[in-house]
């Protein structure tokens, strides 16, 4: 049985277990059949993922897949930088503040969500495109389920920018992040206990500002708190960039490694727009450039299997349909 065909396309806030062999049964049909068309948009924190992936999705007829570990947990959303409903315009999200807070979502839980979402959305004639910063999602979403290459044709867009430029945009973007309420979300988080292993915890934000919090709840004096304060965002601002610099390198090792056909999109002007018009600069270096790849790998008909990774289980029966 196909399990992500059988399955309700809806995802419920508990994170359900896997069941039986996920990599499904053989038949003849995954081998002969068209390949559906998913696009995947990455790049590191900051860079304009979630962005290009809606004005995508407000160009074509699309939703969205969230492959951001943190932001698939329910609550955070200042702290884990999820977008608004406004900046959604519309377009459907899948695995976005949909898990349970308190779980741990896995790579092998994204993978059986996300096909579930994917087949739901190609049955409504829709395009799936998934975003996100967690590359270890995207990569056992498409290398590490046997299925995939069989059902799926991939286009993957990178957007990125130069580091030194990004780690600054995401440092000032954490003083945003502040002002907007980041400390009061945490503070719903805070465990006495220092405990930030599991879940939603484990967000950028959560565990850096625990002695604040505790000094905080221990009524420590306004100068205490407020070197405290400036010393969890410091702290906040580096993880950030190391995490920046990680996505980038692990980016860097699907291409090189697993050879993943990968657009890339410098989107470093954009960042660089001194006293232009940012939107202009997207639009010139990041949006009308996918559009076009985007567009190419629609029309293109070149979709049937012609070197199929096979099982050693299905192996022999390939052999003898190919005789």
């Amino acid at each position: 049985m196909n399990m992500a065909l059988s399955l309700s396309s809806a995802v419920g806030k508990q994170v359900q277990p896997l069941v039986g062999n996920f990599q499904g049964s053989f038949s003849m049909e995954q081998f002969f059949r068209r390949k559906e068309k998913v696009v995947i948009v990455m790049g590191a924190t900051g860079t304009g993922k979630s962005r290009l992936a809606i004005d995508l999705a407000t160009r074509f007829p699309a939703e969205i897949v969230n492959s951001d570990k943190i932001q698939a947990y329910e609550g955070l959303d200042v702290v884990t930088n999820k977008v608004t409903d406004e900046e959604r315009r519309g377009v459907s999200h899948h695995l976005l503040g949909s898990i349970d807070p308190n779980s741990n979502f896995s790579s092998h839980d994204f993978t059986y969500h996300a096909s579930v979402a994917i087949e739901s959305i190609l049955a409504r004639d829709r395009l799936p495109i998934v975003a996100g910063g967690s590359n270890s999602y995207i990569e056992a979403l498409v290398d590490d389920w046997a299925e995939s290459r069989f059902r799926y044709e991939f286009c993957f867009l990178w957007v990125d920018v130069s580091m030194p430029i990004l780690q600054k945009f995401v440092s000032d973007r954490v003083d945003r992040m502040v002002d907007g309420g980041f400390v009061s979300e945490v503070r719903e988080f805070f465990d006495p206990e220092g405990d930030y292993s599991r879940g939603i915890k484990r967000a950028i934000g959560v565990p850096e500002l625990h002695d604040y919090l505790r000094a905080e709840s221990d009524d420590a004096d306004e100068r205490t708190l407020t070197i405290l304060l400036e010393l969890a965002i410091s702290k906040i601002k580096d993880n950030t960039c190391q995490l920046a610099l990680r996505q980038l390198q692990k980016i860097r090792r699907l291409r090189n490694k697993r050879n993943w056909n990968l657009q890339r999109l410098d989107a470093t002007g954009v960042f660089l727009t001194d006293g232009g018009n940012p939107n202009d600069a997207w639009d010139t270096f990041v949006l009308q450039p996918s559009l076009r790849i985007v567009d190419q790998f629609l029309s293109d008909d070149r979709r049937l299997i012609t070197t199929p990774i096979v099982s050693p289980e299905a192996a022999p029966l390939v052999a003898a349909v190919s005789r």
